[in-house]
């Protein structure tokens, strides 16, 4: 029997975002974004999304009248912006193929709707860009990852306004003429989906500003805007950099019924929809059947101009990429149930699978189920630009991080994979693991809950001295990468 490994030229790495990673929230010219005003709630329970979420425009306000990294720890990230030659040399040394990461549009333009970009921003990704071309490490940048200027909430109400687009597209532009040599693959919203769950971040919606209106109207108004913005783009880029290939991210929501109660099947299907609908946008470039009768059925109208419906028929996304990190149940609400969470979402626990730190599941036969079901629905490449374990890693007194739990994870997940490109006929471009290098976690705010295969000297609070240290898992995974996963299969 002949070895088993990943496809020739598969894309091996790790995943950032800038809001997250690169701290330095007020250097080298950047604006403000809507991270920067996003506190972290360290006084209550982590597992409590909709408290976490909601934000009014008090929060923003009271945001911008302060200097504070303590509470708002996404202004100090895990300040790449200063040890981005260090971080990207730690990549290369794990064999990297691909780093996933974000370019900040308030870096680049620093309200959103400036006339003329900021040099020193674009400086700062060509640094960047110049380091991973160093080292042979093709980037994977998304254009827009929970991080719109906060000027474009507070003066325009977000991505509600059309005016948005035209702004979007201004930066999309910048960014692809300039790093038109260096950037081939792109990602255009990062979890577009997400707007429904955390409309502030992905959207720069605050509900206290739409009084009267209906506010579920005013999320799929938003999120219509960016259909638009996302296929224009696609377009822009095709255009400026004709080998590129630009890919839409999606939050990838495998919910199994918590029986075969018809109705939990049925609760399961409908669910497994309401994150279908923003692929199904941007791959077969219409708006499908069952989102338009759930606009009908509610009352919702989504205002659009013409050619609206043309431009997004006309450029659909080149490959599919998403985020898995867990599954979870459905069922009809019933008494006796226990509750769990997985990425912003709340359903109901599965009773045959083990939970992370956090209450995550851990489920990486639901990895190889992802693939099936996406590329049977898309038939087109796809990627998995996000995965991992959030955990509590401690530093033994000998200065090592023992992290065999994420080891067995990430051989778990990765078989699945393979089983899915070998046995499934998926056609899977690569692999970003999320956090590849400690950073705030986007669900919790929180340093302690830690993904990377390299540990970041700092606390919740900002304590510490940022230093990196490798962690069990940076040699594992740099093997795994150098045999193309063949050592997964090792005795």
């Amino acid at each position: 029997m002949s070895k088993r490994e990943f496809p020739k030229g598969f894309l091996w790495g790790g995943a950032t975002a800038a809001n997250q990673f690169e701290g330095a929230w007020k250097e080298g010219g950047k604006g403000i974004s809507v991270a920067d005003c996003a506190r972290s709630h360290l006084d209550i329970d982590v597992k409590d999304y909709k408290r976490q979420n909601a934000v009014t425009t008090e929060d923003v306000l009271k945001a911008l009248e302060t200097e504070d990294t303590v509470y708002y720890p996404k202004r100090r990230g895990s300040d790449f912006y200063h040890h981005y030659k260090e971080d990207i040399a730690l990549l290369a040394e794990m064999g990297f193929k691909c780093f996933r990461m974000s370019i900040a549009w308030s870096r680049i333009f620093p309200n959103g709707d400036d006339s003329e970009p900021n040099e020193e921003g674009l400086q700062f990704y060509d640094k960047v860009f110049e380091e991973l071309e160093k080292y042979g490490i093709e980037p994977l940048v998304t254009m827009s990852h929970y991080e719109p200027p906060v000027n474009l909430v507070l003066n325009y109400d977000g991505w509600y306004s059309r005016e948005l687009i035209g702004m979007f597209t201004k930066f999309v532009e910048t960014i692809c003429r300039r790093y038109k040599d260096k950037v081939k693959y792109w990602l255009t919203f990062n979890e577009i989906d997400s707007i429904i769950r955390h409309p502030y971040t992905t959207g720069g919606l605050i509900e206290d500003r739409f009084s009267g209106k209906n506010f579920e109207e005013v999320i799929f108004q938003a999120m219509h805007h960016q259909f638009v913005a996302s296929a224009l783009a696609t377009k822009i880029c095709h255009e400026i950099i004709p080998d590129s290939m630009v890919g839409c991210m999606l939050t990838k929501k495998t919910i199994y019924p918590y029986s075969c109660r018809p109705e939990d099947v049925l609760i399961a299907q409908q669910n497994m929809r309401s994150t279908y609908c923003y692929g199904d946008t941007q791959v077969f470039g219409e708006y499908p059947s069952y989102l338009l009768a759930r606009f009908k059925n509610r009352g919702i109208n989504i205002v659009k101009e013409s050619g609206d419906d043309e431009i997004i028929k006309k450029y659909p996304v080149d490959f599919v990429s998403f985020s898995y990190y867990s599954s979870l149940c459905a069922a009809e609400p019933r008494e006796g149930l226990k509750e769990a969470v997985g990425n912003n979402s709340t359903a109901y626990e599965n009773p045959y699978l083990s939970s992370s730190d956090w209450g995550w599941q851990i489920d990486p036969l639901g990895l190889r189920i992802s693939l099936i079901d996406l590329y049977d629905r898309y038939r087109k490449p796809l990627f998995i630009v996000e995965n991992g374990l959030g955990a509590k890693d401690i530093v033994k007194e000998d200065g090592t991080i023992d992290d065999q739990y994420r080891i067995d994870y990430f051989d778990a997940h990765f078989k699945a994979m393979l089983d899915a490109i070998e046995y499934d006929g998926v056609d899977l471009l690569g692999y970003t693991s999320w956090g590849c290098i400690d950073l705030v976690s986007e669900s919790t705010k929180q340093m302690s809950k830690r993904y990377g295969f390299v540990y970041v000297d700092c606390d919740d609070y900002g304590n510490g001295t940022f230093e990196r240290i490798r962690k069990k898992s940076f040699d594992w995974y740099k093997k795994v990468i150098s045999t193309n996963g063949a050592s997964l299969f090792e005795e």
